[in-house]
């Protein structure tokens, strides 16, 4: 069985959370199992690497579980990207649209160095919105993300085309 096919039988569907008529995919089996786990790592380490990825930035707040750890197998360093007001230095933010209302993402504005090459993780795209908000400020920062990695992609809902066109990888892929 291959690691994309062990990562779908692991996580668990929760119809109607956090409200009716979502079903949620619950990755904490992925993490409570050290092999899932530890292949979830290598996948997401393989994709970087392939990249050439200088630094990894992970999405507030599962994202920091996997970026964190691929950063630390990888010998590179990890910058997060938090929920507006979240971080204690200067800040740059990103707006997003939400299905009601909008957010923000913000990173410190000494995150990344000019033209460093970022690859960004996080545990699922959906729309889009909070990973193409992350894109924008690394962008912004003189950095460029020459990946973007999920260890879910519900493709209904056409994520990747508020990615432009930075490379996206998704370990599981929802239809």
């Amino acid at each position: 069985m291959n690691t994309s096919t062990q990562l779908r039988s692991a996580i668990r569907d929760i119809p109607d959370f956090p409200k009716p008529g979502i079903l949620f995919r619950d990755i904490t089996p992925v993490l409570a199992s050290a092999p899932l786990f530890r292949a979830a790592i290598a996948e997401f380490a393989n994709i970087c690497r392939e990249a050439n990825a200088e630094k990894i930035a992970g999405i507030d707040a599962r994202g920091f579980l996997f970026g964190a750890t691929v950063a630390y197998e990888l010998g590179l360093g990890f910058v997060p990207v938090r929920k507006k007001g979240k971080l204690p230095f200067h800040t740059i933010a990103q707006s997003y649209d939400l299905e009601y209302g909008s957010s923000e993402v913000e990173i410190h504005t000494d995150a990344f160095e000019k033209g460093e090459k970022i690859a960004l993780i996080d545990d699922l795209l959906a729309t889009g919105g909070t990973a193409g908000a992350a894109i924008k400020l690394i962008d912004q920062s003189g950095a460029h993300v020459v990946a973007a990695a999920f260890l879910i992609e519900l493709a209904d809902l056409g994520g990747r085309k508020a990615l432009g066109d930075v490379p996206v990888t998704a370990l599981v892929s929802y239809a």
